[in-house]
């Protein structure tokens, strides 16, 4: 037509432009410059050394784990039986004009021997530095303590020239019920103890007091992964019996209790963990009497460790 002047194919100019047309801004002589020197393989996200290298410290972090300060043991018998057990006390507090009687006179000749400082302070302190605690004046401080290795507790159950015996807690949160734990651990020959690093009580003031000492005489180590630990204790050739109210058999039918043996003991509300009752090789009920409550974590693990050494006993195996 004769008044359209525009050639087939011109782009019309509406006014309006989308956007300017923009060149590569250097992107391409960025890209042929490198991107410098390889980080190391423990350095790269993904890499199976980067992996391995955070789940090492990841394991350091859980074998280091300590309380944040001292803590106090209170009390004339814990303090006696800590000082004979060897428990490296810094510090016996002695409450000014107290009623001096063979304990007294024991735990201060025992820290005297043993070169730890004796203290005589007011009540009042006492009080304070152990939380309110029955002290019966006496108190004795100790550092934090140091957890060992799982590897250790192995290593010390196949030097014993025994079959193992290992004790592991499952979410046991309570210091009183992880010392009660620890000391039935003890009389009834277990060469070790295992705490999973995260929901689970430490070695405090409360779990040595009723440990009586014997968290000094046994080795209580720490895993970062308790599942896992338990798994690789399997394929050493430990048997798993993890204590559960509606255990597979009943204590009377223990078979394994002469064998390598790991015990697992549940937490006080919950019991086992869904994981760590896959990875046993049998759960163990107690019998009890009907319209009884359930015994509590400390208490079922005193009684099944009991039955064991029974059982070994009349095996000849230790």
């Amino acid at each position: 037509m004769a008044g359209n002047s525009r050639r087939r194919g011109a782009v019309r100019n509406t006014g309006s432009k989308k956007g300017a047309v923009v060149g590569s801004g250097g992107q391409r002589r960025r890209g042929l410059e490198g991107k410098g020197p390889t980080p190391r393989a423990e350095m790269r996200p993904g890499h199976p050394a980067q992996r391995r290298a955070a789940a090492a410290a990841k394991a350091a972090q859980g074998r280091d784990r300590k309380p944040e300060g001292p803590e106090v043991i209170a009390g004339r018998n814990p303090v006696v039986e800590a000082l004979r057990a060897g428990v490296p006390g810094t510090t016996l507090f002695v409450a000014l004009n107290i009623d001096a009687d063979d304990r007294v006179t024991e735990a201060v000749r025992l820290a005297a021997d043993k070169g730890i400082s004796v203290l005589e302070i007011p009540r009042e302190e006492l009080d304070r530095k152990t939380n309110r605690a029955v002290h019966q004046g006496l108190g004795l401080q100790v550092p934090p303590f140091e957890y060992a290795h799982p590897d250790d507790l192995m290593a010390l159950a196949r030097d014993s020239g025994e079959p193992p015996l290992l004790v592991a807690l499952d979410g046991v949160t309570d210091p009183r019920n992880l010392g009660a734990v620890v000391r039935s651990a003890a009389a009834f020959g277990a060469h070790g103890v295992l705490l999973p690093a995260r929901r689970s009580a430490g070695i405090t003031a409360v779990a040595w007091r009723t440990s009586a000492g014997t968290a000094a005489k046994l080795p209580i180590a720490v895993a970062t992964n308790l599942t896992r630990q338990l798994k690789a204790w399997a394929s050493e050739g430990l048997m798993i019996a993890g204590l559960d109210a509606d255990g597979s058999v009943d204590i009377d039918g223990l078979d394994l209790a002469a064998d390598p043996l790991v015990v697992v003991v549940g937490s006080e509300g919950r019991g086992l963990s869904r994981l760590v009752r896959e990875t046993c090789d049998v759960t163990v009920s107690i019998p009890m009497a009907a319209g009884v409550e359930s015994l509590n974590a400390s208490v079922a693990a005193a009684v099944l460790l009991a039955e064991v050494a029974r059982r070994r006993r009349i095996a000849g195996r230790v």
